[in-house]
């Protein structure tokens, strides 16, 4: 699977993003998906993940109440929707895909195969 994310861009602390992963090929409903953010001199860290049905969201704390994951299995699409964004979330932000079977943390980089190229998310203080 082939993963394209888009969205990123400038925005005032405070502001609102919604970032969006499309995907290659007709099986995407058989991947977990998550997003992922990497800052400048810091570790890849989630910033949430959904099972393949879209039933079931993981965030950390972090972002807890503030990011929104969401998928469209018809559109071969998953979305990030942020609110309430600091300085500290800025980041490189990743969409990664992973088509293990059984359970799959969906929180970790390692249980992920395939990955976007990321898009640049700056917030302004």
């Amino acid at each position: 699977v082939q993963l394209q994310a888009s969205g990123g861009g400038l925005v005032q602390a405070e502001g609102s993003l919604r970032l969006s992963c499309t995907a290659s090929g007709r099986t995407f409903s058989t991947y977990g998906m998550a997003w992922f953010r990497q800052a400048p001199g810091k570790e890849r860290e989630s910033v949430g993940g959904i099972n393949r049905s879209g039933t079931m969201t993981y965030y950390p704390d972090s972002v807890k109440g503030r990011f929104t994951i969401s998928r469209d299995n018809f559109k071969n699409t998953v979305y990030l929707s942020m609110s309430s964004l600091k300085p500290e979330d800025t980041a490189d932000y990743y969409c990664a895909a992973t088509a293990r079977s059984g359970w799959v943390d969906l929180t970790k980089t390692d249980s992920f195969d395939y990955w976007g190229q990321g898009t640049q998310v700056t917030v302004s203080s």
